[in-house]
């Protein structure tokens, strides 16, 4: 695996590097601290680019579309202190497939990383219930979210607070736990390690799940799990 990490602070780059070394054995790393030497390191053959979008060199969000122009197949995630939702949203639109604040903890970003590996497209858990229909560029993340909408905000109030006290109500502790080892992106395997359970009774925990977060897939309840417990923390 090859992955890029364009970042104008070394500790962040160094950090990053890190965690996303557990994804798997001898991954190589392109770093760039700068927007010349993010073109100049983008490669076709690349697996993930994660983008800092206030770099030395940087015009707005210019240098993820030259990124995007040039590299149209190269997975994109902006890696940001940014938390304004419409630079959120402005980075969507342009077809990135994920958009990690840096406030968030590197379980979440290492989370979100293996989701849009996966296919998916990872959304903060802020813009969930809150982007227009055809932002999202794929089906399972926008059916994820409008499942999220439908779970959380049927009745008023607080979505996050109602989809949680719903959870609570349908699902076992187990199921629960499942959930929470589900939303930090392990495979059933792991799961079922973590748990001393077997990966035959983790699928029947996740069919469960499935249902209560009225998801279709484990794509989608990842990205309706992570929200759930980012809102919670």
């Amino acid at each position: 695996m090859k992955i890029l990490i364009a970042d104008d602070h070394r500790l962040v780059i160094e950090a990053v590097k890190a965690k996303l070394s557990e994804l798997e054995p001898g991954i190589e790393f392109v770093l760039a601290m700068s927007v010349d030497e993010l073109l100049a390191g983008a490669t076709d053959d690349l697996d993930l680019a994660l983008i800092d979008l206030n770099m030395p060199g940087a015009d707005g969000q210019a240098h993820i579309d030259d990124i995007r122009r040039r590299h149209p197949a190269v997975p994109v995630i902006v890696l940001s202190g940014y938390e304004d939702p419409a630079i959120m949203r402005s980075a969507l639109e342009r077809g990135v497939l994920g958009f990690i604040p840096k406030a968030y903890s590197p379980e979440v970003m290492l989370s979100a990383v293996r989701l849009v590996l996966a296919g998916g497209v990872y959304v903060p858990p802020m813009m969930l219930t809150a982007l227009p229909p055809g932002i999202v560029a794929g089906v399972s993340q926008q059916a994820a979210t409008e499942a999220f909408a439908r779970g959380g905000n049927g009745g008023g109030g607080s979505g996050s607070g109602q989809t949680l006290e719903h959870l609570r109500n349908v699902l076992t502790e187990r199921q629960v736990e499942v959930l929470q080892l589900l939303s930090q992106g392990k495979p059933n395997k792991l799961i079922g390690r973590s748990l001393g359970i077997s990966e035959g009774t983790v699928k029947i925990h996740l069919a469960a799940i499935f249902r209560a977060l009225n998801v279709r897939n484990r794509t989608e309840a990842v990205v309706a799990a992570q929200a759930l417990t980012e809102a919670q923390a």
